[in-house]
């Protein structure tokens, strides 16, 4: 008998869906890519202590430490205390500081596994920046703390140099400080503003082009100390203008949540490393795909990953910032934890018409490794909001 449930479409209908996705098996061993794949990981937060969930979110760190283990069994490596984890929208820099130094101890216990912990400035708020140098004290706070616990930093956007920034020598002043006083080579991020409005005009100008030779130059001139860059502009052709005129040795990590899938595949010459939110939703998924390519089957890769996309472009529809509700969405339809809730009740963000759309493709694509459980979970949701 097909699993069944009542789902409510766009035109505000009730139709019955039948499930019918296979969940995949999971790898006996820990695979091999032949890509980078950072999978930006979420965090888990805890109803029962949560009393201000607004002001001061409470975590469940066993089931946010659990999950970090899950996605390190398939193969990836984990881009901590980045935006997936609600930074500045629900985890504060008190918060992350915790979870960095609790993943990065965690980490010890597992054999090969790595990960790079998001650095930036959000415990300056932006109007509190008085000069380039308040921006740059704050850099230095985050990435010395995640140095000090033993870890690699991705030089996370900043709202305060945005705001403050009068023009593309401002960004080469601060990034070239923080650069030259890293002691490990840095990923850096350059996240677009459908992501997070307060980051429009990033790099000192509202062009492409301009800010792509603004980072360029960031690059040239601190080459020894960047590992890679990470670019989030749900773009392909930017992705591809910046990966064709990086130095040799630096790294372009697709964060394209819309494109992943041919950037990461390539074009016979160049290719994208990967460190993405959507990979903390689809790790089983992502992790076979990955895997296929590193044996030379890209016609597996592409069965595999390609139908997680559109998945990810739902989870990713604009307003593109409160994509982490579909990330944390399907983690409790996959039982990785017991309840829907988010620091800031973040999950408020979307309706439940957006649920019910990426409950249909997360089953289309193969998603849900519980299907009962999924389907049960999903009638509770829908009983939240009066379906019944």
């Amino acid at each position: 008998m097909p699993i069944s449930l009542t789902l409510p479409q766009s035109d505000g209908r009730l139709e019955r869906y039948d499930l019918a996705g296979t969940p995949l098996a999971r790898p006996a061993a820990v695979p091999r890519f032949n890509r980078i794949a950072y999978a930006a990981a979420h965090v888990v937060s805890d109803p029962l202590r949560d009393a201000r969930p607004w002001e001061q979110p409470a975590i469940d760190w066993e089931r946010t430490m659990a999950f970090r283990h899950h996605l390190w069994t398939l193969g990836f490596r984990i881009a901590e205390a980045m935006d997936t984890a609600q930074r500045g929208m629900g985890l504060d820099w008190a918060g992350a500081q915790e979870l960095i130094r609790r993943s990065l101890v965690e980490a010890k216990t597992v054999p090969g596994a790595d990960l790079a912990c998001g650095a930036g400035t959000d415990h300056l708020a932006p109007a509190d920046a008085r000069s380039l140098d308040d921006v740059i004290a704050a850099y230095e706070e985050q990435v010395g703390f995640v140095e000090k616990h033993g870890g690699r930093a991705v030089m996370m956007a900043s709202r305060a140099l945005a705001r403050i920034a009068a023009s593309p020598d401002d960004y080469r002043k601060v990034y070239g400080r923080i650069l030259s006083q890293a002691k490990d080579k840095v990923v850096l991020h350059w996240l677009g503003d459908m992501f997070d409005p307060q980051l429009k005009g990033y790099w000192g100008s509202e062009g492409f082009e301009p800010a792509l030779d603004t980072v360029l130059s960031i690059i040239a001139e601190n080459r020894d100390k960047v590992e890679g860059i990470k670019i989030s502009l749900l773009d392909n052709a930017c992705e591809v203008a910046l990966r064709d005129r990086l130095p040799e040795g630096v790294l372009c990590f697709t964060g394209d949540d819309f494109n992943y899938a041919e950037l990461i595949e390539g074009d016979g010459e160049k290719y994208s490393h990967a460190l993405l939110g959507i990979f903390d939703a689809v790790a089983p998924q992502a992790s076979k795909a990955l895997a296929s390519l590193a044996a030379g089957d890209a016609a597996a890769f592409r069965a595999v990953i390609e139908p997680t996309v559109p998945l990810s472009r739902k989870i990713f529809e604009a307003p593109t910032q409160y994509y982490k509700t579909g990330v944390v969405f399907l983690a409790w339809l996959n039982g990785h934890q017991d309840h829907f809730t988010m620091p800031a009740g973040m999950q408020s963000a979307r309706g439940l018409l957006h649920y019910a759309e990426v409950f249909r493709l997360a089953d289309r694509a193969n998603v849900l490794d519980r299907p009962e459980l999924a389907a049960e979970r999903m009638r509770s949701l829908m009983r939240v909001f009066g379906v019944t």
